[in-house]
C-alpha cells in the first residue's frame, strides 16, 4: 500500500516556486537574463532558481554553469540573425541529465519535467541532453533556423 502512495506522489512532480515563473518572464519579456538554471530543492519539494546569467553572457558561460554530475532544467534565450538579416530570438528549454548523475536525481527530474515545462509558456524548442554534445551551440543553430 505505501509503495503505491509513493509512486503516485512521485509521478505528480514537484511544486514550482513563484520565483521560477517571475525569472522566466524577466528573460522572455524584459531580456534581463540570457539564461536561467533551475534545480529541484528536495527539502522544499519544489523547483527553484539556482542561477541566472546576464544578457552579455555567452553560451559557453551558460554550459559551464551547468553541473557536470547533476541534473538541472534551464532556459536559454538564443539570439541569431536570419538569412534575410533579421535579428531573432528563440527560447530553448533544456533538460540536463548527465549520464554521470545519480539515478535518484535522474528519476526526480524526469518525473517532474512535464509539470515544470508547462509553467514555461513561450518556450520555442526543447532539448533533452545527457552529454554536452547534445546541446552544443550548433544544435541550437540548427533548430532555430
Amino acid at each position: 500500500m505505501s509503495f503505491r502512495f509513493r509512486r503516485a506522489n512521485s509521478s505528480s512532480g514537484m511544486g514550482v516556486a513563484d520565483q521560477c515563473k517571475d525569472t522566466f518572464l524577466e528573460l522572455q519579456r524584459k531580456k534581463v537574463h540570457r539564461y536561467v538554471i533551475f534545480m529541484i530543492d528536495e527539502k522544499k519539494n519544489e523547483v527553484v532558481v539556482e542561477k541566472t546569467g546576464g544578457p552579455a553572457e555567452s553560451y559557453d558561460d551558460f554550459t559551464s554553469a551547468l553541473p557536470e554530475n547533476d541534473c538541472r532544467y534551464a532556459v536559454y534565450d538564443y539570439d541569431y540573425v536570419t538569412s534575410e538579416n533579421c535579428q531573432k530570438s528563440k527560447i530553448f528549454f533544456m533538460a540536463w541529465s548527465p549520464a554521470t548523475s545519480r539515478i535518484r536525481s535522474k528519476m526526480l527530474y524526469a518525473t517532474s519535467k512535464e509539470r515544470f515545462r508547462r509553467e514555461m509558456d513561450g518556450v520555442h524548442y526543447e532539448i533533452q541532453a545527457t552529454d554536452p554534445t547534445e546541446m552544443d551551440l550548433e544544435v541550437l543553430k540548427d533548430r532555430a533556423n
